[in-house]
């Protein structure tokens, strides 16, 4: 336990200790200090993570609970990422910052650890780092902003960011009304404080056993905020002398099951469909996409927060929070109450002593949902053999069915220099497609499936349309948009073979996408195809030859579990090559 674990590799065991507490004596730590358990704390906060903020504040704050449990806290930092802070996306660092997280956390001399996040990728890529070391593990989340106002309007981050931006591009806002309102668009330090990917992440976690009971949605500048981070302190050092519970104890596929039903009961995040399929990788199982689809035909939406609803993360957390929303799972036999929380207890427990009280206007009653069902809706067919996802309550009802001849644009150059053109042949009738910005093709799929309605259409009051693509989009975002289209074009999907007029047919209720072109056609434009070119070095090389495709979680094929035996432990190795060029 504590310092004596974990030596660093001299060939002398008592030298290395010798040494060890030397430099522990120099940084001044006294004798009574280098026997109490270690708990390690993960700081993310960074000049280039405003969401992160307060990092500085919750870092005090845990180690103030550990000491107060007897553990001696120390503090150590890793890669932090920040939506748009990082280029070309967030999401193809993700793992890189997971393989910081694993080795930090495999390396360093400790008991336990506690993991400071928020920004969309931070949580999940610690979490997967955090099942792969295998440590007892805690996650603090920095917690959503507060809202704002402007002109009698409530304003958030970054669903109402998109609808201005909508309504500034069709020419509706001025530029000096645009920026009057900007000012309140994020009143306050923290992540979104919608149910994007970030709150998702945060409820998920909650969910599967890394944060204590309710602590998802505290706001990021309440003083609750700090008392749950000085509890988590207090319960890693319990953590940390029992040695237990550790990650792969807590993540199996009945929790995994839950957080798949949370998800669509929150109107969640599209990504976090990414991240828990790349989360399962690290355990050698496969997220279930049909099963995630069938979970939300029968799972209502009970959480009335945009972009699916009315409101925002503040009134969640005033209305009960998590734990709430949890407990109406669980009287509808959709939540498996006997799964772990993070404070030691099993959800069962947890529920059984949470506040009655519930404001039923944010959290639904099963019976008054939000929406029947089905958040995130799973599609398959010719165009995406792999599968892809469509965020169906966030959408206009009279796309569910729709076929339209495709537009196409190869990439993000062609789709700016294309889409705002005045000559540009398009209706609102059109299927507009966007390819080779998936995991390979981008590289690292960035948040761009949300397609700008083009500004012709735009003006004249158009403000949905069918897109398809390989990339994602954010989870603040809504629209008809097809996202994660697997296999994606780079690797020869059949979304590198559509040519513009080819008719694409939607049902989203049969849960189909098809491209209506005959297999004689496609064989003769497969013969044509050319692979791009691969990164010739570095970490994008590296991200091009191992990343999965989006159905598997865009983890790195090598750091997906395999048993001891050396063969696969789940069909998550290499990419889906189903339908492949």
């Amino acid at each position: 336990m504590g310092f004596a674990s974990r030596l660093t590799a001299y060939g002398d065991d008592g030298f290395a200790q010798f040494l060890r507490n030397s430099f522990l004596m120099a940084k001044g730590f006294g004798p009574d200090a280098l026997d109490k358990p270690v708990v390690a704390i993960c700081d993310t906060g960074s000049d280039f993570n405003p969401c992160h903020a307060t990092s500085p504040q919750l870092v005090e704050a845990i180690s103030r609970g550990v000491m107060m449990a007897g553990g001696l806290p120390m503090v150590f930092p890793t890669i932090s990422l920040h939506e748009s802070f990082a280029h070309p996306t967030s999401m193809f660092l993700r793992n890189l910052m997971s393989m910081d997280t694993e080795e930090m956390l495999k390396a360093l001399p400790l008991d336990s650890s506690v993991l400071i996040g928020g920004c969309d990728k931070t949580i999940p890529a610690q979490l997967m780092g955090a099942i792969s070391a295998n440590v007892p593990t805690l996650s603090v989340a920095v917690g959503p902003m507060l809202t704002g106002s402007h002109q009698g309007e409530r304003l958030g981050a970054c669903t109402d960011c998109r609808r201005l931006w909508v309504e500034h591009r069709a020419g509706s806002m001025t530029t000096d009304e645009l920026h009057a309102a900007q000012t309140q668009l994020m009143a306050s330090q923290g992540t979104c404080m919608v149910m994007g990917t970030a709150s998702t992440m945060a409820c998920l976690s909650e969910v599967l056993g890394f944060m204590l009971p309710g602590g998802a949605s505290i706001p990021a500048v309440h003083s609750e905020r700090l008392r749950h981070a000085e509890q988590s302190g207090r319960r890693a050092v319990e953590m940390a002398r029992k040695g237990a519970p550790k990650p792969q104890d807590i993540v199996t596929e009945a929790s995994l099951r839950n957080a798949c039903t949370v998800l669509q009961a929150l109107g969640g995040s599209t990504n976090a469909t990414i991240h828990l399929a790349a989360m399962a990788g690290r355990l050698g199982l496969r997220l279930d996409l049909d099963e995630l689809d069938a979970l939300g035909r029968r799972t209502p939406i009970l959480a009335d927060l945009k972009p699916v609803g009315r409101l925002y993360m503040q009134d969640f957390h005033a209305a009960g929070g998590l734990p709430a929303l949890l407990r109406e799972l669980a009287a509808a036999n959709l939540f498996d109450t006997k799964t772990p929380a993070a404070d030691g207890r099993t959800w069962e427990d947890v529920l059984d002593d949470w506040p009655a009280w519930c404001d039923t206007e944010v959290i639904r009653n099963r019976n008054r949902p939000v929406t029947e069902g089905g958040a995130i809706a799973v599609l398959r067919g010719s165009l995406v053999p792999g599968g892809a996802i469509i965020k169906q309550a966030a959408m206009s009802k009279d796309l569910k069915a729709h076929e339209g001849p495709a537009l196409v644009f190869d990439g993000l150059a062609d789709l700016d220099a294309r889409i705002d053109h005045p000559d540009l042949e398009v209706t609102e009738n059109h299927v507009l497609v966007l390819r080779n910005i998936g995991p390979v093709g981008a590289p690292g799929m960035p948040e761009a499936g949300l397609i700008p309605i083009p500004r012709k259409l735009a003006r004249t009051g158009v403000r949905d349309m069918v897109r398809i693509s390989d990339a994602r989009m954010s989870g603040t975002a809504y629209g008809a948009v097809v996202l994660h289209a697997s296999p994606e074009a780079a690797v020869g999907g059949p979304l590198a073979l559509v040519r513009d007029g080819d008719r694409i047919r939607l049902n989203v209720e049969e849960r189909t996408l098809d491209l209506l072109v005959d297999d004689a056609e496609l064989d003769r434009r497969r013969a044509d195809w050319v692979a791009p070119e691969p990164p010739r070095r570095g970490y994008a090389r590296l991200f091009a030859d191992t990343v999965q495709q989006a159905e598997f979680g865009c983890d790195f094929a090598f750091l997906t579990y395999e048993p001891d035996d050396g063969k696969p432990g789940s069909p998550l190795g290499g990419i889906n090559t189903e339908g492949l060029v």
